[in-house]
């Protein structure tokens, strides 16, 4: 890799008792976009605020392409923050000022430009923000997305060469948030700048972003691809990577998947020392995917949360069960041989066809004939977790079924 552009070293930051960074490491790299992602109030701001010199590391070290930023010189220093620019949470906009004022405030008050290189600079960006007809209203005046414009033009204006984003997309419904974004990875893409994002718009800063860091417990657990970040093991980065998820099973009270798969490797251990068996159901809901496509999401969402929360209904205190997949729920019954999960199943079976989901006429649009499968077996001998999925897969028969039978309109 080739030298960050900005390094953080072991950066500590406390508010009296308050202890927001513990130890941070993060890289920076020129030319990318770069979104820092964590739950509010975790210290994703005060990041920013170490970058542009509004506040000092505790301990640790801010390095610029190399060299730690206390050991800068004041012409340095100048420097630096000359190639800077800050695009603000809630645009900060000056309300008394015109679109084309706000843009070229900072060539007005951090260059020595005559008026006519202003001019030329901030037409040159209304034109490419396409905000010609707008550049003599004032921000009240104009749309919340057409401020966010005017936000990045008056960002762009000076040519910086690092462009820092605190939460550009907060308060922006999902079309606006969307526009958004796009600007930012298209005029990234054109121009070339280096961006930091905080954000807590997860996945869709995944798709704009070269690098991904995650902030929580006052550290950075994770930093890399997106990719390396879907592909990663670690707890928290899956519960970021999977929150739409992880709240749906929250509402249902299902397990985690890295709950269920420590429990499962324990078992495990326990069944190649001859100790225990235990028994697994595992459950898919046919066709869910098509019924989210076309459908819609709330039918899908609701058709797994009917299937989930049956499930846990059925369960003992000490028996588990967590997502696999968007279709798919696995149930573990430690101690317990299969015919305790068959049991269950049998339960299932009997709820799930009296469910007002399974009922063809509530399906007024479009209607998908969709089956409801479950599978189970004792597991007496160590194997991974994929073997048991596929061995319960295996197992599976429908228990439960919605046939349109010609209700309105079957894809």
């Amino acid at each position: 890799m080739p030298q960050p552009f900005i390094e953080f070293k072991n950066v500590s930051k406390s508010f009296g008792n308050l202890h927001v960074l513990e130890g941070v490491n993060l890289k920076i790299y020129s030319g990318e976009i770069t979104s820092i992602i964590g739950k509010s109030g975790v210290g994703k701001s005060v990041l920013l605020k170490h970058i542009i010199g509004l506040l000092k590391p505790d301990s640790g070290q801010i390095l610029i392409k190399g060299k730690p930023l206390s050991e800068f010189t004041r012409s340095e220093w100048r420097e630096f923050k000359r190639s800077l620019s800050y695009m603000f949470q809630n645009n900060a906009l000056f309300d008394s000022l015109t679109v084309f004022e706000n843009i070229a405030l900072p060539l007005v008050e951090r260059t020595k430009l005559p008026s006519s290189e202003i001019r030329k600079k901030v037409d040159y960006r209304i034109h490419q923000f396409e905000l010609q007809d707008v550049k003599d209203r004032y921000p009240s005046q104009i749309s919340g997305g057409m401020q966010k414009r005017v936000a990045l033009a008056r960002a762009l204006v000076t040519e910086p060469t690092m462009i820092l984003f605190d939460e550009p997309t907060t308060g922006l419904d999902p079309l606006r948030k969307n526009a958004v974004l796009n600007m930012i990875a298209h005029y990234q893409h054109e121009i070339g700048f280096t961006g930091v994002m905080v954000s807590h718009d997860i996945p869709d800063v995944f798709f704009i972003s070269n690098r991904v860091a995650i902030i929580e417990n006052r550290k950075i657990p994770f930093q890399g691809t997106p990719l390396e970040l879907e592909q990663s093991d670690n707890e928290i980065v899956w519960q970021f990577i999977h929150g739409q998820e992880v709240l749906q099973d929250q509402l249902t009270g299902l397990n985690s998947r890295p709950e269920l798969e420590r429990l499962v490797k324990g078992l495990m251990e326990e069944v190649a020392s001859k100790k225990k068996v235990f028994s697994v159901a595992l459950l898919t809901i046919d066709d869910l995917d098509e019924i989210k496509k076309n459908v819609g999401y709330i039918a899908s969402q609701r058709i797994f949360q009917c299937l989930a929360m049956s499930l846990k209904g059925l369960l003992n205190a000490d028996e588990y069960a967590a997502r696999f997949g968007s279709c798919e729920i696995l149930a573990v019954f430690p101690g317990s041989g299969e015919a305790r999960a068959i049991e269950v199943i049998k339960g299932l079976s009997r709820g799930c066809s009296d469910q007002e989901l399974m009922d063809p006429s509530k399906y007024k649009k479009v209607c998908i004939d969709f089956a409801i499968k479950a599978g189970a077996f004792e597991v007496g001998e160590p194997m991974d977790m994929n073997t048991l999925i596929d061995r319960a897969r295996e197992r599976q028969e429908i228990i439960a079924k919605m046939e349109c039978k010609g209700v309105a309109y079957k894809k």
